[in-house]
């Protein structure tokens, strides 16, 4: 006699909604077990940092560069100091050791490693050692032309800034339509330099034991104008001053008058960076507060 198995009632429909079952069940699994992966990691990244800046164990390395493109928010729980380093640390790959002359240069000229500007490429280090690594790293940039100038370029994202300032209000360059207030090349920086000091002063820069001279210019293969962040310009008004804020433009070198720098950030937010804010003769400066 053959025997005959016979299916139950609407048996198809209850192997589809099984296997609809077993599959929302393997992705619920898939999405904790990677959540909990992503938490271990972040962890991990995390611990270093706060180590940090706790224990102001420097160099801060690699373990704390940006990895992600969300915009980063210090801790307001930290300290200034420790803020300005928190997000200076994930843009340099090596924070300098206090006291050293990269650390003095990073006081003064280190304003642009904040910068969340995701269009901007910021240099490795604070200090070029000749024209050769100058070059590599702006053949490496994206530019664009300040308008109204024959031959003035910055990093595309502080050009454009920079124009949108300029359409709002008139504000020259400081020599008019020269290239030398805006991105400068290795060889230009050292001419300025022997300009106004020479190689004994720079000694007793790279000693500590000068500092004021930083304000008037850059040592050899440190200005901000070898990274397309920085221009000179010619200010006279609180107007002035408003457009250029509002785009992200600051005067970051206190006593450089003609000096701004593209931070990209808001005014607001500068305080939560860490920057102190300095006003000397009528003019505001956001400090660097190391």
């Amino acid at each position: 006699m053959k025997l005959t198995i016979k299916k139950p009632r609407n048996f198809t429909r209850f192997i589809k909604q099984a296997t609809f079952i077993s599959i929302v069940i393997l992705i619920i699994f898939t999405l904790v077990a990677s959540n909990e992966i992503t938490r271990h990691k972040v962890a991990i990244t995390a611990q270093p940092l706060n180590g940090c800046l706790i224990t102001d164990s420097l160099p801060c390395t690699d373990t704390f560069k940006k990895t992600t493109s969300e915009p980063f928010i210090p801790d307001a729980k930290l300290n200034a100091q420790q803020r300005f380093l928190s997000a200076i640390a994930r843009k340099l790959p090596t924070v300098p050791q206090a006291g050293t002359y990269e650390y003095i240069l990073l006081r003064n000229y280190g304003a642009v490693f904040v910068n969340q500007d995701v269009g901007i490429k910021l240099p490795p280090k604070d200090i070029f050692a000749n024209e050769q690594e100058t070059q590599e790293f702006q053949g490496s940039l994206t530019m664009g032309h300040v308008d109204g100038t024959n031959d003035c370029y910055l990093q595309k994202s502080a050009a454009d800034a920079l124009n949108k300032a300029r359409v709002q209000q008139q504000i020259p360059l400081k020599s008019g339509y020269g290239s030398g207030d805006c991105t400068r090349t290795f060889n230009t920086n050292l001419i300025f330099w022997h300009k106004y000091a020479n190689n004994q002063i720079l000694a007793k820069v790279q000693q500590g034991k000068e500092t004021k001279v930083l304000g008037l210019v850059a040592p050899p293969g440190t200005s901000q104008h070898l990274w397309g962040l920085a221009i000179d310009l010619r200010v006279s008004s609180k107007e002035q001053r408003k457009a250029l804020n509002q785009n992200g433009w600051f005067q970051t070198v206190q006593n450089d008058l003609p000096h701004w720098t593209y931070v990209g950030l808001t005014e607001d937010n500068l305080p939560l960076f860490g920057f102190n804010k300095q006003v000397v003769g009528g003019i505001t400066y956001w400090i660097t507060p190391l």
